[in-house]
């Protein structure tokens, strides 16, 4: 962890660029530090869709985390590969995934698969999947405290919701799901005053579904820029996804946060095209461009200031003209990790400067088998 140069590869020249380099000494202690931060692996369900990568879920399996979440029905089938315990999809499904979903809970029964929910018409489509396959389906209602991007406004209508699950034989009501994304401000202090100001309207629902005689729901929350916070809950899981590989992105933003960067971008200079002017192999098809410049942080190479991006083409204004050559190698972590991995068939595995393996991004794309 203290060698400065912990990126980077011994004998780089037959290493395909762009790649993904990750190293796993560095995803082990994020693993730990997630888990000493909520004090009980009990109380952590990790969101897959950073790495799509069955190691990574094993490693932490190895460390005794049962409960994860997805995005995805591809995401949610790797899971059901590596014999994980219990699995939220947390992406309501519609139209032709509400099948694929009841055919994931069929082929893997080993597994626990539950799913969200945040209106009747879709609870009442599952209910009926459930009672014309024979199954009872695990649900959990996605709650908007302030994101607005999906989920039901923690009030009465919340309330009425839920209490139709409970009552649904079809159905199992498992909690309520709040993901807070939207709260991300710099300072930890203000960041986490609004994230239990928020909350305070999920708390009150929980007890407004309690004094109806309602088994207790339970609470499946956050993401990284809140985990810090959630984490202390202690009747709250926390569902932070990131904080597996981390980036430049949440680095920067979040500086009290002690998560590693274990992901970074092999890239080569491809053309000189004039003074002062490189060009790199490393596109919009090899890192997430949807943020504005810079999309990725060169660890090896300073005062770089990036101008433009095409598919396969990052062009960068460099001061320094007495160091970079054409075919040199350089290292990047991305802005944006999780699109960042989706581009991507194979994560290259470093460890002491070494490749030692190569590792699938099994869940990549829209669907595996189901």
């Amino acid at each position: 962890m203290t060698n400065e140069n912990w990126y980077s590869i011994n004998h780089p020249d037959g290493v395909i660029s762009p790649s993904l380099l990750v190293y796993p000494d560095r995803i082990q202690h994020n693993i730990d530090l997630m888990i000493s931060m909520t004090g009980d692996a009990n109380r952590l369900r990790p969101h897959v869709k950073t790495y799509k990568n069955a190691n990574i879920i094993n490693m932490q399996m190895e460390r005794g985390i049962r409960k994860f979440k997805c995005a995805t029905i591809a995401e949610a089938e790797l899971l059901g590969d590596c014999n994980t315990v219990d699995v939220l999809l947390a992406m309501q499904p519609v139209g032709a995934n509400a099948q694929r979903f009841i055919e994931l809970i069929k082929k893997y029964p080993n597994t626990k698969f539950s799913t969200l929910i945040d209106n009747s018409k879709t609870l009442t489509i599952l209910s009926e999947m459930a009672a014309s396959n024979n199954i009872r389906i695990p649900l959990w209602i996605d709650i908007n405290n302030g994101m607005n991007r999906t989920g039901i406004i923690p009030d009465n209508d919340a309330l009425e919701l839920y209490s139709q699950l409970h009552e649904n034989k079809y159905l199992i009501a498992e909690g309520l799901h709040v993901y807070d994304g939207h709260l991300r401000n710099s300072d930890p202090v203000i960041r986490e005053q609004e994230c239990n100001t928020a909350f305070e309207a999920v708390i009150y629902l929980k007890k407004s579904i309690e004094e109806k005689n309602i088994p207790s729901p339970k609470i499946v929350a956050g993401g990284s820029p809140t985990f810090p916070f959630h984490c202390k809950r202690q009747d709250v899981d926390a569902s932070p996804g990131t904080t597996l590989l981390w980036d430049s992105g949440y680095g920067n933003q979040f500086p009290e946060m002690d998560f590693l960067p274990a992901a970074v971008l092999f890239t080569r200079i491809v053309s000189k095209p004039t003074t002062g002017i490189l060009c790199f192999d490393l596109g919009h098809k090899s890192v997430a461009p949807e943020m504005p410049f810079p999309r990725i942080e060169f660890i090896d190479l300073k005062h770089s200031k990036q101008i433009s991006q095409s598919e396969e083409h990052l062009v960068v204004e460099y001061d320094d003209l007495t160091i970079p050559e054409v075919g040199d190698p350089h290292y990047a972590i991305p802005r944006h990790i999780c699109p960042t991995v989706a581009k991507y068939d194979t994560l290259t595995v470093i460890k002491d400067n070494t490749i030692i393996d190569y590792w699938p991004v099994t869940a990549r794309t829209q669907k595996s088998t189901i």
